[in-house]
């Protein structure tokens, strides 16, 4: 084909195929056994000490070796309203419940460690969190056969309280609120390694949090049983 000027154009119908140089992304290394971890968030904000404790956690597992899946509740728009598609149907543990709640669940199976972060308000978990347990960890799939799905995984429970330590303690919160999740949710779903780990006086903490956070975490790592 040419010009008005009776030089040729250039055709670009008739081009070679164009090779790509772009290389295939290489797959996710496989992490070694018990090394799959789950990391819970539970607040608002991505400036507060409850989510920077967070990212310390995920640091420190990175590190050693764990494959971190982050679920930050707020950031990814969970819904902890309960609905009759994920209403608990005790006479039926085989009951399918909604997409949103089998992806969550999915999350949870396929976990080792299950690490969750959190605010203590009111003296129990925030709504954003009560609501993920009451909706996820569900009947037929957290509790309700007879042998629970959830055994053999590990679980720490990290709580942000704003009281002193001695005065948590002299009140007896810190037995109570350890009894409610390490118990009452960790053990009656079958995780009989679960661990509460409380931040004092996190209104005035600082960088005591970090290295609060620090210590219990490296117990719990270095307690982790032999695959």
């Amino acid at each position: 084909m040419t010009t008005l000027n009776g030089t040729p154009e250039h055709d670009t119908t008739t081009s070679h195929p164009a090779t790509s140089h772009t290389a295939a992304p290489h797959p996710e290394p496989t992490p070694p056994p018990g090394k799959r971890a789950l990391l819970v968030l539970a607040h608002p904000r991505a400036d507060s000490l409850t989510a920077e404790l967070a990212r310390r956690v995920r640091a420190r597992l990175a590190d050693d070796a764990f494959a971190v899946d982050l679920l930050d509740l707020h950031a990814e728009g969970f819904d902890p309203r309960m609905t009759t598609l994920d209403e608990p149907d005790w006479a039926d543990h085989d009951k399918v419940y909604s997409p949103e709640v089998r992806a969550h669940m999915a999350r949870i199976d396929a976990a080792d460690v299950i690490v969750v972060v959190f605010p203590l308000w009111w003296f129990g978990l925030p709504a954003m969190l009560k609501g993920w347990i009451d909706r996820v960890w569900n009947h037929g799939f957290a509790y309700g056969r007879s042998e629970p799905r959830l055994r053999g995984k590990r679980m720490f429970w990290i709580s942000l309280v704003s009281y002193p330590q001695d005065q948590f303690a002299r009140l007896g919160w810190d037995d109570i609120v350890t009894r409610t999740i390490g118990s009452g949710i960790s053990a009656f779903c079958g995780i009989e390694d679960a661990s509460v780990h409380f931040v004092y006086d996190s209104l005035n903490a600082g960088e005591t949090a970090l290295t609060s956070v620090d210590a219990a975490l490296d117990v719990f790592v270095r307690t982790a049983p032999t695959p």
